[in-house]
């Protein structure tokens, strides 16, 4: 089981929670589950998400292992180079 921090674009779909819980090994299944639980934020993913494990962002790399502890964090995708 892993806390995911939620930015406030996606805590409206969330129920307002500044934090969830899931059980995901793998940044796709925790944003799989985090769609099924919440379908709200599908559209919100689905314009582009980045998910910060111990302070490493991730933008593409799904199948990147969540270690056991780790702080985990759900922001939109800021555009840019």
């Amino acid at each position: 089981m892993v806390e995911v921090g939620l930015s406030s674009g996606f805590r409206d779909a969330a129920e307002g929670a500044a934090s969830v819980n899931i059980e995901a090994a793998t940044i796709r299944e925790l944003l799989r589950k985090l769609v099924e639980r919440y379908p709200r934020m599908h559209s919100s993913i689905e314009q582009g998400v980045s998910v910060s494990i111990d302070g490493r962002i991730y933008r593409d790399d799904y199948t990147t292992a969540i270690p056991d502890g780790a702080e985990v964090f759900l922001l939109p995708r800021i555009p840019g180079g």
